[in-house]
């Protein structure tokens, strides 16, 4: 009886807390448009202030800053994009920070030297070791500048000529502002259905809730790349530091409790590939949600201990643990069946509106901030309307990995700063391979599991629930099916979980039991 309470309030807590993160959508979605019109235009004619300005000392000193580890399909492509950025040859200085061990040294060098012969003030920055990973990379490389300015991108970005133009522009008359962001596009959207999945999700990152978060006053961060810093506002917020994934996030949120300020630009826009292999994304989504963890766990008592206003307060912590709705969705997906076996809940016509009513609303808020960001993006509505179920079905179906990711980070295991692969140039045909885990099969038990709770329970009064146990059911096996069809080399056997080969994890050793009570029904 106990037991059953316990799953009960758990059950219900964890509804409770999807439910707070879904009107969360609704409430960036009203603060961005509050503010749209009267922002977009002032940024635009904030960027143009060097149009028109010829002598090169008017130009603060930047440094473009390029972190790589064994990039050979996008590193020239990144270079070469960076080096023809219109900015004056005397004040613009590139380090391509290379931390790469196999043959990207080779196309970074030749890249490098026809550039140099070009006049283009451009050096490689090599480590003896890869010590603190990217952020170790950044700040090994500000130790080698005088730059007022540090912009930074990532391998697979491509910087339009005209950003550091337009980005340098907001900082002028403006001593306390410490990072302007860009917002990211996509050079392969067209790609698959999953990438144009994964571009609508982005977009409404980049087009509403950071745009909200800035534009409010409250606390926005630094996405890792397609921004620029005031050096002197990282030195003065203590640097970049390694002890989260997300070094970006912790950097930014230090600065602005240090008293920095930021800005986001929606309309300088830099393209960017999107993983088109589903484990790809799920490496690149397991890295982002632990390190998001992480950074929650060391922010959010700096901001307890700075006691910063209430609502502001709500929205950072918001912010910072996002990534918990999956840990909650795996929650929910396991307890729906157990809960609908003992408990039968009789409601009120009125009560089983109400319920139902919340339950829509709670999960179309993601939906329409992203119907939202598409409209303002000048995407026809009703063509990425149909985007939307595959959207969802990703998003609920990497519930398993990135519980596992939010797991770690609670726990503090330690975990490497694994690079999400890129497809890049066709000259390097033969690219990296993303890391392999054995959540595709938990992902696919997950999935069975859900299947038969839908199929025991549809119809009765608690009816309201099976549509969401139709869309986890489909979302777990849609991303599970997608991860095993993506393994494209043999060493597919060589899968882990933390940390250890599949073969010697215990959840391994049940699945010849688990897999068949899976299909008992």
């Amino acid at each position: 009886m106990i037991a059953l309470v316990i799953v009960c309030c758990l059950y219900v807590l964890c509804s409770a807390l999807l439910l707070g993160y879904g009107l969360q959508c609704y409430i960036l979605t009203c603060f961005f448009l509050r503010k749209r019109k009267g922002k977009i235009a002032a940024q635009r004619e904030t960027m143009q202030y060097y149009y028109g300005i010829e002598d090169d000392s008017a130009f603060p000193k930047v440094v473009t800053q390029l972190p790589m580890y064994n990039e050979k399909t996008v590193a020239s492509r990144v270079i070469r994009a960076c080096a023809a950025m219109d900015y004056p040859l005397s004040r613009h200085e590139i380090q391509v920070l290379d931390d790469s061990n196999d043959e990207t040294k080779g196309y970074i060098d030749e890249t490098v030297a026809e550039l140099q012969a070009q006049g283009v003030n451009i050096k490689t920055i090599r480590r003896a070791s890869r010590a603190g990973f990217k952020a170790g990379a950044l700040q090994y490389g500000l130790e080698q500048t005088d730059a007022e300015f540090v912009a930074i991108f990532d391998a697979d970005f491509v910087p339009p000529a005209d950003f550091l133009k337009k980005s340098v522009a907001f900082f002028v008359n403006k001593p306390k502002l410490g990072l302007v962001q860009g917002r990211w596009t996509h050079l392969n959207k067209q790609a698959s259905m999953i990438t144009r999945g994964q571009a609508m999700g982005i977009d409404g990152h980049f087009m509403v809730e950071q745009a909200a978060r800035s534009w409010n006053g409250w606390f926005m961060n630094f996405n890792g790349t397609a921004g620029i810093f005031r050096v002197s506002a990282i030195h003065a917020s203590g640097g970049w530091q390694h002890d989260t994934l997300t070094e970006d996030m912790d950097l930014s949120y230090r600065m602005q409790l240090a008293g920095w300020e930021t800005e986001y630009v929606p309309e300088l826009a830099v393209p960017a590939e999107i993983p088109e292999d589903m484990n790809a994304f799920k490496n690149q989504q397991f890295r982002w949600a632990k390190g998001s963890i992480q950074t929650a766990m060391k922010i959010i008592p700096l901001l307890i201990k700075q006691k910063v206003p209430p609502f502001k307060f709500i929205q950072a912590v918001l912010h910072l643990t996002h990534y918990v709705v999956h840990p909650l969705m795996f929650m929910i997906a396991v307890l729906t069946m157990p809960v609908l076996f003992f408990v039968k809940i009789t409601l009120a016509p009125m009560w089983l509106v109400m319920v139902i009513s919340g339950m829509i609303l709670a999960t179309s808020g993601p939906s329409t901030m992203y119907m939202v960001s598409q409209h303002y993006l000048g995407n026809r509505a009703r063509k990425q309307f149909l985007f939307i179920p595959v959207m969802m079905l990703i998003g609920t179906g990497l519930a398993v990995n990135n519980c596992k990711a939010v797991l770690e980070a609670v726990l503090k295991i330690e975990s490497p700063f694994n690079r999400t692969p890129k497809k890049g140039e066709a000259r390097a045909k033969a690219g990296y391979k993303p890391i392999k885990d054995i959540t595709c099969i938990v992902e696919i038990a997950l999935a069975l599991y859900c299947f038969i709770g839908l199929k025991l329970f549809f119809g009765y009064t608690n009816f309201f629930v099976t549509p969401f146990l139709a869309l986890y059911a489909s979302g777990f096996l849609f991303v599970g099916i997608l991860s095993i069809a993506h393994f494209r080399r043999p060493e597919s056997i060589d899968m882990k979980f933390f940390g250890r080969k599949i073969s010697e994890a215990p959840v391994f050793k049940l699945l010849p039991v688990l897999l068949p009570l899976c299909f008992l029904s």
